[in-house]
C-alpha cells in the first residue's frame, strides 16, 4: 500500500518550483513557467498545476487557496491586477472555475478544519434579500452556498460602482 505525503503545496516564486501534495509515485515536480514566459504558456502551465491539484481530490477551499487564493499559483503568475483579469477571461480560467464548482458539489466544503471560515455582514435591499432567498430556494440550495456561488463568479468592473 502506498501512503500519500499530505502536505500544503510549497510555492517558491523565485525558482518557480511548485510541489503540491502528490503520492511517492507522482513525485515529479511540477513548474510554473518564468515570467518571461508567453501569456499563453503561463495561462496552460496554471491550468496544468490546477489540474493537478484536482486529480487529487483535495476540498474546494484548499483547492480555491493553492491555485486562485492571494498566494496561490495564478496571483503568482498573473501578479498584476491587469494581468489576472485579463486571466479571468480565458477558458483555462473558465475550466477552474468548473474544478471549484464540482469540488464544492462534493460537499466537503471544510473537510478536516483546513482552514477557518470569517463572517461578514453586508447591507442590502429587502428586495434584493427576497430574491436571493426565492433564488436559493428554486435551486434548493442555502442562501449562503448561493451567495458563495455568486461571489467565487468573475464580475465586470464596469459593474462595481466606486467610491
Amino acid at each position: 500500500m502506498q501512503q500519500v505525503v499530505q502536505q500544503p503545496p510549497i510555492i517558491d516564486t523565485t525558482s518557480t518550483m511548485i510541489a503540491p501534495t502528490i503520492s511517492a509515485a507522482q513525485a515529479a515536480p511540477l513548474t510554473a513557467p518564468p515570467m518571461a514566459a508567453s501569456e499563453e504558456n503561463r495561462r496552460r502551465e496554471v491550468y496544468r498545476i490546477a489540474g493537478e491539484l484536482y486529480r487529487q481530490n483535495p476540498d474546494w477551499v484548499t483547492f480555491f487557496r493553492e491555485v486562485l487564493g492571494v498566494e496561490g499559483v495564478a496571483r503568482r503568475v498573473f501578479p498584476s491586477t491587469d494581468e489576472f483579469i485579463s486571466f479571468e477571461q480565458t477558458e483555462e480560467y473558465t475550466e477552474i472555475q468548473q474544478m471549484v464548482a464540482k469540488l464544492r458539489e462534493s460537499n466537503r466544503a471544510q473537510a478536516q478544519g483546513s482552514e477557518p471560515t470569517r463572517v461578514i455582514t453586508v447591507r442590502l435591499p429587502k428586495s434584493l434579500h427576497e430574491s436571493l432567498r426565492t433564488e436559493a430556494h428554486e435551486r434548493r440550495t442555502s442562501m449562503n452556498k448561493l451567495c458563495i456561488s455568486k461571489l467565487l463568479q468573475v464580475i465586470d468592473g464596469n459593474l462595481i460602482p466606486h467610491e
